[in-house]
C-alpha cells in the first residue's frame, strides 16, 4: 500500500492562495482581452496617395478625441475614425478639388469645402492642399464644424497652396 505524503496544513494553504491568485490573474487578462475585443476595428480603404508623406506627418498628430469622441483603430494606411459607432471618418491622401460651385467654409485657418447631398452625413474635404483630406461626418451624432475645428491642427502640417474664393471675390470683367 503507497502512501500518499501529507502536506502540512501552512503549505496546502499557501499552494491554495496561490492557485486561487493565478486564476484570478488569469479571469482579469481574459476579462481584459475581452473588453479589447468590444471595439472591432474600422474597415476603410486609403485614398490614393496615403503614402504620402504629408498623410505620415498628419497621422502622428491626430487627437486622441475629436467632438468628445474616443479615436478608434483603422485598417488602412491614412485613416483614423472616432466614436462607437464611428462617427467621424478621416481619410488622408485623397486628390485635391477642382473649383466647385459647393460651399467652402475656412475653420481654424483651414478651407473645407462641404458636401452635402447625403445629409446629415457631410463630407468635409480640405481646399487648396495637397494631398487632400476627406473628413465624413454623421451630423446626427457629433457637429461637422466641432469635428473638423478638432482635427485643423493636424490638418494644418500640410501646406496650403490655395484658399476658397466665392464669385464676390471675382474681379469685374467691365
Amino acid at each position: 500500500m503507497s502512501q500518499h505524503p501529507v502536506i502540512p496544513s501552512h503549505r496546502r494553504r499557501t499552494r491554495v492562495a496561490g492557485i486561487r491568485s493565478a486564476l484570478v490573474a488569469a479571469l482579469a487578462l481574459v476579462g481584459a482581452a475581452g473588453l479589447t475585443g468590444c471595439t472591432p476595428i474600422v474597415n476603410m480603404q486609403a485614398g490614393p496617395e496615403a503614402i504620402d508623406t504629408s498623410c505620415a506627418e498628419l497621422s502622428v498628430r491626430l487627437p486622441d478625441e475629436v467632438a468628445e469622441q474616443p479615436q478608434r483603430e483603422t485598417d488602412a494606411q491614412g485613416t483614423a475614425a472616432w466614436g462607437d459607432p464611428a462617427s467621424v471618418l478621416l481619410r488622408c491622401g485623397v486628390p485635391p478639388l477642382g473649383p466647385t460651385t459647393d460651399r467652402c467654409v475656412s475653420v481654424d485657418g483651414i478651407d473645407w469645402v462641404i458636401d452635402e447631398s447625403d445629409a446629415p452625413r457631410f463630407l468635409f474635404t480640405t481646399y487648396g492642399r495637397t494631398p487632400a483630406v476627406q473628413v465624413l461626418v454623421d451630423n446626427d451624432v457629433v457637429s461637422g464644424t466641432t469635428a473638423i475645428s478638432d482635427l485643423s491642427q493636424a490638418v494644418s502640417v500640410i501646406p496650403s497652396d490655395g484658399a476658397c474664393t466665392s464669385l464676390d471675390d471675382v474681379p469685374s470683367t467691365d
